[in-house]
């Protein structure tokens, strides 16, 4: 059974094609947010989450001056209680092969927390050195997020900034070589389960020095 109708599917692709972007709210339903949620907490308590870094391959270095998220990478068969979430990126990704023809082969996500007082400055995500990032995907895990406690994700556009509010179960969709964006400081613990759909296997999709 599909999470979503074709319709609804249409108007996201359409408006990811127009925009460079898309706001999905209410991705997922409260039981899946508060399994994923659950499954976050647990890895905080373990100290399982390490400090994010800027930069592939020889050019990844930790630079708190930059971003100060910490993060634990996803393993789909390892993170098995992730399962549901995993069956509605699947669903997502079909739809965006067969509507934007995107040649997606493979994915990767991590959970990211970021504490109070911390940023990302803005970027792109793609690196230079690797090349296969086409899509991002942010799905916030703030159960009561509320004007004023930050960690907002600002998109520059041209001459403006859309501000995204990381409202818990909205999901944010974007074009990872298109769309440059920042983290704005949060004022309290900020949570997202964040990754790219990617058009190589995950370790491939290097540029080759000319």
């Amino acid at each position: 059974m599909a999470f979503y109708p074709d319709e609804i599917y249409i108007q996201w692709m359409d408006q990811l094609a127009e925009d460079d972007f898309v706001v999905l709210d209410h991705f997922i339903d409260e039981d899946l947010f508060q399994l994923i949620f659950n499954f976050f907490e647990d890895r905080l308590n373990e100290n399982d989450l390490k400090v994010a870094g800027i930069g592939a391959l020889g050019d990844h270095t930790i630079n708190k001056k930059v971003r100060g998220d910490f993060i634990f990478w996803l393993d789909r068969s390892r993170d098995e209680v992730l399962h549901e979430f995993y069956e509605r990126v699947d669903e997502l990704i079909i739809k965006l092969k067969t509507y934007c023809f995107l040649p997606i082969s493979d994915f990767e996500f991590h959970l990211a927390h970021y504490p109070p007082g911390t940023f990302y400055e803005k970027h792109i995500d793609q690196f230079k050195e690797r090349n296969n990032r086409l899509i991002s995907f942010v799905l916030y895990l703030n159960p009561n997020w509320q004007p004023g406690d930050g960690g907002e994700l600002l998109i520059h556009k041209k001459d403006k900034v859309i501000t995204i509010n990381p409202l818990g179960r909205r999901l944010l969709v974007f074009k990872s070589d298109k769309v440059e964006h920042e983290v704005a400081q949060t004022a309290k613990n900020r949570y997202s389960l964040t990754g790219w759909l990617l058009n190589n296997p995950v370790g491939l999709g290097f540029l080759q020095n000319s």
